[in-house]
């Protein structure tokens, strides 16, 4: 186990200590890296600095929040409908929808829709509205719902209550452990986008955080973040630049997972047990 965590930590070990390097001793340096090289912030001053990093933060916790919200609404809708006995055609609509999990229209005809058909192209709204629903999401989560006693939810109609009272009052609350696995997953799912965005999204103030770092780490597009900085600081952070955005990125989301961890197991569990 002791061997696994040292596997699994010196990358993040890694990339923390080369933000703070000096970027020309960092690329002179070879082997292992456990402190820095020629401690410096520099890089994380610019990161700071740069508005593309800080609108893409904005878009992105813009699509996280709002994205997250309307697929626990949709996806709760939905495992409700198909969880709740006696409801007509549910095991045939349940296998439609299975079918979508393996099998899709592809790329170009999910790009048609998106922008000729919903007019979404070039919208923070064409990050979420296609993907309002996981199959293996809404899966989890009616497996989750249908092992309520259905006397809970017959002394509910009882007492006079509808359908959405049912669901927010009853269903949702004794099911809280796995709306958590939701959030998660969702949450996780917006956070780290960034394909979607490169497909739909045309101008620079729209991308989100994940295509920004694609742009640096991939097509090695520092020069705009560094722009206002003498040449001396340019290549003293131009290197470590990159490695402090990763951080920045990845940062907010490895804080939340300690506390959602150990709903994983409930959630994959309840999706494996009953189909």
């Amino acid at each position: 186990m002791l061997a696994m965590i040292i596997i699994t930590l010196y990358p993040f070990v890694y990339v923390l200590m080369s933000s703070l390097s000096d970027s020309r001793l960092l690329l002179s340096h070879t082997g292992a890296l456990f402190w820095p090289q020629g401690f410096t912030v520099s890089a994380y001053t610019l990161v700071f600095q740069n508005p593309n990093i800080l609108r893409g933060y904005g878009n992105t916790l813009f699509i996280v929040v709002l994205g997250t919200l309307l697929n626990l609404i949709f996806t709760c809708m939905g495992a409700y409908v198909l969880s709740r006995k006696g409801v007509p055609w549910s095991k045939y609509v349940m296998l439609l929808i299975v079918f979508t999990m393996f099998f899709s229209g592809g790329m170009i005809p999910s790009y048609l829709l998106v922008n000729n058909w919903l007019h979404l192209g070039n919208s923070l709204l064409a990050m979420i509205i296609p993907g309002m629903i996981s199959t293996w999401n809404l899966i989890i989560l009616r497996t989750s719902f249908a092992s309520i006693p259905e006397s809970l939810v017959e002394s509910a109609k009882i007492d006079g209550a509808h359908d959405f009272t049912i669901l927010s009052r009853v269903v949702i609350p004794l099911s809280l452990p796995v709306m958590a696995v939701m959030v998660l997953f969702y949450g996780v799912s917006h956070w780290n986008a960034w394909f979607s965005a490169m497909l739909y999204l045309r101008e620079r103030d729209l991308y989100p955080l994940q295509l920004i770092l694609r742009e640096i780490l991939i097509q090695n597009s520092t020069e705009y973040m560094t722009n206002q900085s003498s040449a001396g600081e340019i290549e003293s952070v131009g290197e470590s630049i990159k490695y402090a955005t990763i951080m920045v990125a990845t940062l907010p989301i490895l804080f939340v997972y300690p506390f959602m961890q150990k709903y994983f197991v409930k959630g994959v569990m309840i999706g494996s047990i009953k189909g």
